[in-house]
């Protein structure tokens, strides 16, 4: 929304478990309750790739996004995705909102908040 180009390592085409803040926020107060140690994965169980994390970002902002590409670094991943079921099974928790609807939340809150 300030006109400053995303800079993107690849192609757009990589892969990514996107989740909203709110579903994290769930699942980590219900991860609070005493289940002794145990590792949880939260996330949305789902991948999209970057570049339908953009467009709908671009939709939502009414603005066509500037680019910067930079070679796919090396050290990174291709696609990730978490497993939730432990979360599902231990803590009753999984993901309700999308994406699309996530981007958007976040849009009106960004512009709510005076920063578009």
């Amino acid at each position: 929304m300030e006109d400053i180009p995303l800079e993107i390592f690849g192609d757009g085409s990589q892969k990514r478990d996107f989740t909203y803040i709110d579903d994290i926020a769930r699942g980590t107060v219900k991860a609070i309750k005493p289940l002794g140690y145990e590792v949880i994965n939260l996330g949305n169980n789902h991948t999209d790739n970057l570049s339908t994390a953009i467009k709908l970002i671009e939709k939502y902002t009414g603005k066509k996004a500037k680019y910067k590409f930079n070679e796919f670094h090396k050290a990174d991943m291709k696609d990730t995705c978490a497993d939730i079921s432990k979360a599902k099974r231990l803590i009753n928790w999984q993901p309700q909102v999308n994406l699309k609807e996530g981007i958007k939340r976040t849009v009106i809150w960004t512009k709510k908040i005076g920063n578009g």
